[in-house]
């Protein structure tokens, strides 16, 4: 059994990349990587997250009365303002530096992050890309997908559009029903490979901010227990709003940063620099 520090010092300690997989990020922008994290600092990490999400959970509606947004998950976000282990966990050298590596930045900070509880009988996520929310000025943003449990099929493991970041069809399009059918049939039209497969214990993955990615609905009578960290290029710049959720994580994740200057608030800490 790892002792507390021995977790910490797993959290910070490299995890090597080689060519070929930062080439396989380049191409297809989302990569899987196997054991990224040991099965006792992904049990730390479940006990040490899963607390703080009863806790700070407000979502109590039957799973019938949610729209299909709120049957996707129950969504925590920076939980790491609120609870020293849990920053802990989201200040993790080794992760972010792969965040780094991936995305050929000299650094990354957070943007935030975000705990995703897919319920016992949660519905699906629809196909949607992440950055239509964000503020952000370049495609140098990647989202960590951190299963704190093996994660087969049944239980609705995030699926991928391989390469399609470069598919320009519903950039304007927030995670919805209608999303979920344009991008559908845009992805299939487009050709663009349908990847979805099971996480293994301490597997994770990558995926950048305009990757069109979903998950299934959870049809297991358990949890489906994530955690994910979006980081961003440490030198990125706020950009003009393009519609109202952006101008909410503005005043959400980044308050206080300037249209055209570098995001560095104290909410968006530098986690790794070269």
């Amino acid at each position: 059994m790892m002792t507390a520090t021995d977790i910490l010092k797993e959290l910070d300690e490299p995890y090597a990349l080689t060519g070929e997989q930062v080439a396989f990020f380049r191409k297809n922008g989302f990569i899987k990587l196997k054991h990224v994290l040991s099965p006792d600092v992904i049990g730390y990490m479940d006990d040490t997250i899963t607390r703080e999400v009863h806790r700070l959970n407000t979502q109590h509606l039957p799973l019938e009365e949610r729209d299909t947004y709120g049957k996707a998950f129950l969504q925590i976000m920076n939980i790491w303002l609120q609870s020293g282990p849990v920053r802990e966990i989201v200040f993790s050298e080794r992760l972010a530096k792969l965040a780094s590596d991936l995305l050929e930045v000299n650094g990354v900070r957070l943007y935030h992050d975000q705990a995703l509880y897919k319920e016992a009988g949660g519905g699906q996520t629809p196909w949607h890309a992440d950055q239509y929310y964000w503020p952000l000025s370049t495609d140098r943003t990647v989202t960590i997908w951190i299963p704190l449990q093996e994660t087969p099929l049944p239980m609705g493991p995030l699926e991928f559009s391989a390469g399609s970041f470069a598919l320009n069809t519903g950039r304007d399009l927030e995670i919805s029903d209608e999303s979920q059918d344009k991008l559908e049939q845009a992805l299939r039209s487009g050709g663009y490979r349908h990847v979805i497969e099971p996480f293994e214990l301490g597997e994770v993955s990558f995926h950048i901010g305009w990757l069109y990615h979903r998950a299934g609905a959870n049809k297991t009578d358990e949890m489906r227990k994530v955690m994910t960290m979006i980081y961003m290029d440490k030198d990125m710049t706020l950009k003009t709003p393009e519609n109202d959720h952006q101008v909410n994580d503005w005043n959400s994740w980044c308050p206080g940063a300037r249209v055209g200057e570098v995001i560095r608030t104290p909410r968006n800490p530098l986690l790794f620099d070269k």
